[in-house]
């Protein structure tokens, strides 16, 4: 065998390719197919139910739902005449429903700010070393993983017109006399939410944040000082840049949860008072369980889509265009 007849019969032994030569772990005899290439698809098998089940299927439903004339009689019957886009006519041609998706938007806006805000704010200051650093992260992160029905039920405790912990501070510093009502006045009750909401998604966003500070070189840091940089002009033009990425993904992320939001608002002020706090969520849920109009509760349901939806394609399209550049 010559020199060059051994480097092409090593080479094909290296790439499998040559007589009976087998790639490390291949057991279809190299012909590309065989018991093994189904057995990774059988894994995939219980993802693909479990989403099927408890994603696809509801959401079909409930769009089939919302094309259908659904009260409880036809529950009962078991027969839903098709009506088509009569129930869509129907809600978007109600002022009530408009209200409702104006403060979904509003609701979702400022809790979003504030949580963005005071998560960016806690997440520089953690990127600090100092002691018990690790010990007030773990703290903060108790807003995060108490359950929603405790949280909202201590922030009605502590706004509480009459033994409310609020009205005690601020009858003790003298800035008000008397009891104060914060959840029964349309904007303090808004305001109320938007706090209880941002308080509770803010050691969210702080996480996310703060791994994606711990990302960045600290030698740009170091190179920004050499150039005479300050504090603001290092977080402007190195931190801000660079966490973008995690920043576009903690406002998606935020936005979706706090938009979807039912159980803080509807512990709070069930939407009140009047209609102050009427969020979508919460205006889907009187049409389907207080009114029994289970087809204009799935409309509004199904039309809470769209916003999330539509910022998400944006946002995958943004990640595309970046990653192409």
């Amino acid at each position: 065998m010559t020199q060059t007849e051994t480097r092409d019969a090593a080479a094909a032994a290296r790439s499998g390719r040559g007589r009976g030569g087998r790639r490390p772990g291949d057991r279809s005899g190299g012909r590309g197919r065989g018991p093994g290439r189904w057995t990774v698809y059988l894994f995939v098998v219980p993802a693909v139910v479990f989403v099927a089940a408890t994603v696809l299927y509801p959401l079909i439903f409930n769009i089939d739902l919302s094309f259908r004339d659904v009260g409880v009689a036809q529950i009962v019957a078991g027969d839903a005449e098709w009506v088509g886009w009569e129930n869509y006519a129907d809600q978007l041609g109600r002022s009530a429903f408009w209200h409702a998706l104006v403060t979904s938007l509003l609701y979702t806006g400022l809790a979003v700010a504030f949580a963005f805000g005071l998560g960016m704010a806690l997440a520089v200051y953690f990127n600090q070393r100092f002691p018990g650093r690790n010990v007030m992260r773990s703290l903060l992160l108790l807003a995060w993983i108490l359950p929603t029905v405790v949280s909202a039920n201590v922030w009605r405790w502590m706004l509480d017109g009459s033994y409310g912990l609020l009205n005690t501070v601020l009858e003790a510093i003298g800035l008000i006399d008397g009891d104060m009502f914060w959840l029964a006045r349309p904007v303090p009750a808004l305001f109320a939410v938007v706090f209880a909401t941002a308080w509770s998604f803010t050691p969210f966003v702080m996480i996310l944040l703060l791994a994606g500070l711990q990302s960045i070189p600290e030698q740009l840091y170091e190179a920004a000082k050499i150039d005479g940089a300050g504090a603001w002009r290092r977080f402007a033009s190195v931190t801000m840049p660079l966490l973008r990425p995690v920043n576009l993904t903690a406002l998606l992320l935020c936005f979706i949860y706090t938009f979807k939001t039912f159980d803080t608002v509807f512990l709070m002020t069930r939407g009140g008072p009047g209609e102050a706090t009427m969020i979508l969520p919460i205006y889907a849920y009187n049409e389907a369980f207080q009114f029994f109009r289970f087809d204009t509760g799935a409309v509004s349901t199904t039309l809470m889509l769209v916003v999330p939806l539509g910022l998400s394609i944006l946002y995958f399209r943004y990640l595309r265009k970046e990653e192409t550049a």
